[in-house]
């Protein structure tokens, strides 16, 4: 039996081999990343202080998924996966290293972090649905759900509870620094990968072989769409990544201008939404086999439009940061199960293109969220994108509703029928 159902149980996951290995680059580079995403609002709020600006930023991190998301996933069933993801981080490497270059020069503008988000996350749209794809050749099936959790555990601790505080100090050695660490950790998380043993890949499905990219890609969205599981999963996760995006894109401005706090706040805030993920990654599989999977992404869903109500609504640091932890346990619980399903409704060989179509449609909607954040945040005030991204929530505790009520949480984890 799988995770996602209640009363299974799994194997235990080997940390050696294949999967610590891919544990350890993950976490290295998810590191250097926390690093660098949190000092970029901190970079753009010091170049403007127009909201819907610094919000644009991050809105260029999910683009990409529109235009390239798909291409990504197609490439990466067809590519060596261990190869793409290596090669993708060293160009990672030399994009962020000439970046850090640009920031020491004083040469740093509001154009220069558009174009750096947009060109890591064309490359990210490869190098995620390659990590997807390529994870369940390295653990058993019934072991996935613990080994998707230690991945994201581990992710949130390098990232939330390490990186994230060490912002404000690595900040005191230059504003350059966040990004030239970011750089090294590509570079030796490549070395990991490069150490990994080469897996051989799943065979594609028959009516995939000796079909164009274009071909392929239809056939993940459809594929993707005819899933009635999978579909409202999607739907769901589209309208939650809408709120995320609006939250993310203007949480320095509801620090800074909503709450009249600084830096060291706001880095707060952001190791609190790390300790609840932290915390949920000891219990996310075990709630996923009591309530199954879609009761408790209904519960996340609730759980989390009641954070944010308490984010929009905090006096004070303190009751923000708890709400943030709140939001964090919840998130990495709804991440843990959601991908879980994803890999084990989706037909071997097929699963880069399937969570492409998914990732496409659903951080697309981070982005559109993103520039909502935005605009929420300059017409109604710093407290706006908080409450609109509660909303978004709700509308997703609907979606998800239907399907329990519809029996798909005891399906969640079966592959559809032929």
């Amino acid at each position: 039996m799988t995770s996602g159902v209640r009363g299974s149980t799994t194997t235990a996951v080997r940390w050696r081999g294949g999967f610590g290995r891919l544990w350890a680059a993950a976490v290295l580079s998810r590191f250097g990343d926390a690093l660098r995403t949190a000092a970029l609002p901190l970079l753009a709020a010091t170049l403007t202080d127009e909201p819907l600006l610094i919000a644009t930023v991050t809105a260029s991190g999910y683009l990409p998924w529109l235009v390239f998301g798909l291409l990504g996933g197609a490439l990466a069933d067809r590519l060596d996966q261990r190869r793409a993801m290596i090669h993708v981080d060293l160009v990672r490497a030399l994009l962020v290293g000439a970046f850090a270059v640009a920031v020491a020069l004083d040469r740093a503008s509001i154009g220069l972090l558009v174009v750096l988000a947009l060109a890591l996350t064309t490359l990210q749209t490869l190098f995620d649905n390659a990590a997807t794809a390529l994870l369940p050749a390295l653990v058993p099936a019934d072991a996935l759900a613990s080994a998707n959790a230690r991945l994201m555990t581990g992710q949130q601790i390098a990232g939330g509870l390490i990186a994230v505080p060490l912002v404000p100090l690595v900040l005191t050695l230059g504003a350059a620094a966040p990004y030239a660490v970011d750089a090294l950790t590509y570079l030796l998380a490549a070395a990991l990968l490069t150490a990994l043993r080469p897996v051989d890949p799943p065979d594609r499905p028959s009516e995939a072989r000796g079909t164009g990219l274009r071909t392929e890609v239809v056939r993940g969205v459809r594929s993707l769409w005819r899933d009635g599981v999978l579909r409202a999963l999607c739907t769901a996760t589209a309208l939650t990544n809408l709120g995320v995006g609006a939250l993310v894109a203007t949480l320095i401005v509801l620090v800074t201008d909503g709450l009249h706090a600084g830096e060291r706040e706001y880095a707060l805030a952001l190791t609190g939404y790390a300790v609840g993920s932290l915390a949920a990654g000891f219990l996310a599989r075990r709630l996923g086999d009591r309530l199954g999977a879609f009761r408790t992404l209904l519960c996340c869903a609730v759980g989390q439009g009641g954070a944010l109500v308490a984010a929009g609504a905090a006096p004070g640091i303190a009751v923000l940061v708890a709400a943030l932890v709140a939001f964090g346990f919840l998130g990495l619980v709804w991440n843990v199960q959601q991908t879980t399903v994803t890999q084990l409704r989706t037909p071997p060989g097929s699963l880069g293109r399937v969570s492409a179509a998914f990732r496409t449609l659903s951080i697309g909607a981070g982005a559109l969220g993103a520039l909502l954040g935005g605009v929420a945040a300059t017409g109604w005030g710093p407290r706006a994108p908080a409450h609109l991204a509660a909303a978004t929530f709700a509308l997703a505790a609907l979606v998800l509703l239907s399907r329990v009520r519809g029996g798909a949480g005891a399906a969640a984890d079966r592959r559809p029928g032929p």
